[in-house]
């Protein structure tokens, strides 16, 4: 599968148009990772976003404590960290590869940077970017 679909398999970029799919492909870099590695730490600024092309990986909360709590996995087409693409908040937990694996990043300065250049990337962004909001707000809710 190649970048410009997996991107499009992403919900916030689900409604981009082809050529936007395109751009924002060519900012995603290959970053392979061994079994144990681990991707991102928890409470480290958030800088970048992650899809998974082959292996498996874990999201952990507590990863360095005794009472570690495997939040999810991901696999191949999964992916993780879209929102330091908007805000560099601290990460909510660790992610480790449990399996050799081949990711694809983005920065978040480089996806800033693209959205500057190319604004209607942004625009085509809000609506999904609201209705993930409403979804939110309504389960917090129930």
């Amino acid at each position: 599968m190649g970048r410009e679909d997996l991107l499009k398999k992403v919900p916030i970029f689900s409604e981009l148009g082809r050529r936007d799919i395109e751009r924002l492909a060519k900012l995603m870099v290959p970053r392979p990772v061994k079994t144990g590695e681990v991707i991102i730490n928890e409470n480290d600024q958030a800088a970048g976003f992650f899809i998974i092309v082959s292996g498996k990986v874990e999201a952990v909360r507590g990863a360095d404590g005794p009472h570690a709590q495997v939040l999810a996995s991901f696999g191949p087409g999964d992916f993780f960290g879209e929102m330091a693409l908007f805000e560099g908040f601290p990460r909510s937990a660790t992610v480790r590869a449990v399996e050799d694996t081949e990711c694809l990043a983005m920065t978040r300065w480089d996806f800033t940077a693209e959205m500057k250049n190319h604004p209607e990337i942004a625009v085509a962004m809000l609506p999904i970017l609201v209705r993930r909001l409403r979804e939110a707000d309504a389960r917090l809710a129930e």
